[in-house]
């Protein structure tokens, strides 16, 4: 076999992974790729937690033509039994002679585990194919498993000179609908939404996933708003619509009434002004939650960025210019200085109807 058709046996386990983006979380999403004399006899991803993993449905696809063949996982097989037996064992029973994957998973109950478990019954072993794109795709997983904190995604809207609204606070609307029902997308594959109240008190957002084309299974992404000093209204669209809302705050004496309305109400230390956002993050990584899209007004998103907490930028960029009476992207007073700036890596640019989709992840 060939190295050429590794890679594209690979790649092909790595598309089928993402029929998982919106319904496999808090597990990371995995495809599988069962090969036998060069032929795809067998193929699966993972769906949902609780539901049979990629290899098992590959591993049934495939029936008898497994035994002898070639399995491609993106991610290390596990060896323990959670709410599914184990897949290493499974790739044992069916009588595969070879397991490439494509990285070795770093969850505790795995690390090494479940190749160790596969060499150990004569089964060959590769590691490391197309590990770069896996690392990827499995960004929120892999941060919440080795750092404790989701993967965190901030996402804003601007003009091609930087503006997120016009002086009076108008933002309706900068970009196109093909770039907000790619937001709907976004939305879908992250655990949670997280905001600061003014975001909330001047928009009053719902941050669901309301694209009937987008199937989650029913699952709404967590929804997290900062607030400080809980001027959180009773009000507020998102108390009163499907799935949950959670307020950090500084000052939990007037929690009865938002817990009333069916918000969780958490309270943590502040710094500078702020909810202790390194506080929430690892909050919601004791939470299972994997990746966090962030959309908020610039002073939350420039308090973030100040502190290093935003792992990759999407920044959906309309072709107009808005002058110089607006709202930029970042507020953040404390950069004076040209070496103050952040360095990007742009790591992918597209077309999204008339608008421009930039996504970038910071140097260094």
């Amino acid at each position: 076999m060939s190295r050429e058709s590794d890679s594209d046996f690979m790649t092909q386990a790595v598309r089928l992974a993402t029929k998982g983006i919106y319904t496999a979380h808090p597990n990371p999403i995995v495809g599988c790729v069962i090969v036998r004399n060069g032929e795809v006899v067998g193929e699966g991803w993972h769906a949902a937690a609780g539901e049979a993993h990629a290899e098992i449905h590959a591993l049934e696809a495939a029936g008898d033509r497994a035994r002898g063949a070639t399995a491609f996982v993106t991610l290390e097989p596990c060896s323990h039994h959670g709410k599914t037996p184990p897949c290493a064992d499974a790739l044992i029973d069916a009588g595969v002679a070879e397991v490439v994957i494509g990285l070795e998973d770093p969850n505790p109950d795995v690390d090494g585990k479940g190749a160790k478990r596969l060499e150990e019954a004569g089964v060959k072993i590769r590691t490391g194919l197309l590990a770069d794109q896996v690392e990827r795709q499995l960004s929120g997983f892999l941060s919440r498993v080795t750092r404790g904190r989701p993967f965190v995604r901030l996402k804003m809207a601007s003009s091609i000179d930087g503006c997120i609204a016009m002086a009076s606070g108008e933002s309706q609307w900068i970009t196109g609908p093909e770039a907000r029902s790619d937001v709907q997308r976004l939305r879908a594959r992250s655990g949670a939404v997280l905001s600061g109240i003014g975001t909330v008190l001047a928009d009053d957002p719902s941050f669901t996933v309301r694209d009937p084309n987008i199937d989650t299974r029913g699952r709404q992404p967590l929804r997290v708003v900062l607030d400080r000093k809980l001027r959180m209204p009773l009000s507020a669209e998102m108390l009163a619509l499907p799935g949950q809302t959670l307020v950090y705050c500084c000052d939990d004496s007037k929690e009865t009434p938002l817990r009333d309305a069916g918000a969780e109400v958490v309270a943590v230390d502040e710094v500078n002004g702020f909810v202790n956002a390194q506080t929430v993050l690892d909050d919601l990584g004791r939470r299972e939650i994997n990746d966090v899209l962030v959309e908020a007004g610039p002073v939350l998103a420039g308090h973030l960025l100040e502190n290093d907490l935003i792992d990759e930028l999407v920044i959906y960029q309309a072709p107009h210019i808005m002058g110089s009476e607006t709202i930029g992207m970042f507020r953040t007073p404390s950069w004076t200085a040209l070496a103050d700036r952040r360095l990007l890596d742009i790591i992918d640019t597209r077309q999204v109807g008339p608008d421009t989709r930039i996504t970038a992840r910071f140097k260094g």
